[in-house]
């Protein structure tokens, strides 16, 4: 069976998951401390931290949990920055500012696999490692560099050679690569579904099919309407990442939404389990439309890439990126396409995350650059430090 979605469907993964609970749609008024719009990553994740201060918070997800990119991604658990070094974000930004965001990533991988065991969160994780195989000689030079320098801040980063690049992965013709044994890989539908959970328990209140229409100054806090309620705020998240720009027209101007499309196939028999991905590792190379694989629980190969749209890509698409497996695997067949699906992902110019201070009280946490669970879990850690009063410019 294929299941070919757009960007209005299901994901392998909310095809698959379990633990689907149905949460209210907000009905009247409700005052609370923090408000967020927004049921992904970065607003769940900020409503577990802040919830754990002590201090009220309400998520309002216009559909449901996981809806949008959060759910739509590949479950890649990646500690580090898309196609920026630390040396470089230090020159740039300064030695102080710069470092303090190099940290701000470095144990981002291990802060979302310490939630999954803290919580008990069932989302088949796996903190096997994230492999960054280089497609050429020159890219080689890059990634040598790259894995020096987070080794440098602390990570225990492995450098690969040919050899070692191919027996890792399975994959021939990388003439190297690094790993990061710090990432990994899980089911993000499930990963954010304990997250609501956890959040819920600490004391966060979490609503569903809640559309924020409007957000406006109220005295010193802020007035949130949605159809059949509204929120009195000291302090609002804009947590939507691509998929919330006509909340905030400013927010548009700030980022490049790209779509980006996934599939998964058939299972596959075990036996190719001995050389493909034998240790369960994440893959992303270093092309410019990369090239990522991994395996999930039932052994489905799951892959994605970012192509050029036009008329028919929904349908288009899924394919020519199944036909890239055949081309990269060395496989004696290729598994049938079993689901395909597609999301927006905020890109930033800088290929950094980007906290947006909106006015007093209202700021927008977005742009992870393909780098979602481990950079918005991280975020919403910081960002529950900002609803507890630290300044937003004194945050990473």
């Amino acid at each position: 069976m294929i299941e070919v979605a757009g960007s209005s469907g299901v994901s392998l993964w909310h095809a698959v998951s379990r633990n689907r609970r149905d949460r209210p749609t907000l009905e009247g008024a409700l005052d609370v401390d923090l408000a967020i719009v927004g049921g992904g990553f970065s607003g769940l994740s900020t409503a577990l931290h802040t919830a754990e201060k002590g201090i009220s918070v309400a998520v309002l997800e216009a559909e449901i949990i996981a809806w949008g990119a959060t759910g739509r991604n590949a479950g890649f658990v990646v500690p580090n920055f898309a196609k920026r070094d630390p040396d470089h974000i230090a020159a740039e930004l300064g030695p102080e500012r710069g470092e303090r965001l190099v940290e701000f990533a470095t144990g981002s991988a291990d802060l979302v696999f310490d939630l999954i065991r803290r919580h008990g969160i069932e989302c088949d994780a796996d903190q096997s490692g994230w492999i960054q195989p280089a497609h050429s000689q020159a890219a080689l030079e890059k990634t040598r560099s790259r894995a020096e320098q987070w080794a440098r801040r602390g990570r225990a980063t492995v450098t690969l050679d040919r050899q070692e690049t191919e027996d890792l992965t399975g994959i021939r013709g990388y003439p190297g690569g690094w790993m990061d044994p710090s990432g990994g890989v899980l089911n993000p539908v499930e990963y954010a579904r304990g997250l609501a959970d956890a959040a819920e328990k600490a004391g966060a209140r979490i609503f569903e099919h809640t559309r924020v229409a409007s957000i406006d100054r109220n005295g010193d806090g802020w007035a949130l309407k949605t159809e059949s309620g509204s929120v009195c705020a000291g302090k609002v998240l804009i947590a939507t990442n691509a998929y919330g720009g006509p909340l905030n027209r400013a927010l548009q101007r700030t980022y490049f939404p790209l779509k980006i499309f996934q599939i998964a196939t058939a299972p596959l028999p075990r036996e190719y389990r001995t050389y493909l991905l034998p240790g369960g590792q994440g893959v992303g190379d270093t092309r410019r439309n990369l090239f990522t694989v991994r395996f999930d629980s039932e052994n489905r190969l799951i892959t994605g890439g970012m192509h050029s749209l036009g008329p028919g890509a929904d349908a288009r698409v899924p394919h020519a990126i199944w036909r890239r497996l055949a081309k990269h695997l060395d496989l004696p067949e290729i598994p049938p396409l079993a689901y395909s699906w597609s999301g927006m992902a905020a890109v930033e110019p800088d290929f950094l995350p980007h906290l947006v201070d909106l006015g007093p009280g209202l700021i927008a946490g977005f742009a992870c650059n393909g780098r979602g669970i481990a950079m918005t879990t991280t975020m919403g850690k910081v960002l529950a430090d900002w609803a507890d009063g630290t300044k937003p410019q004194d945050l990473p």
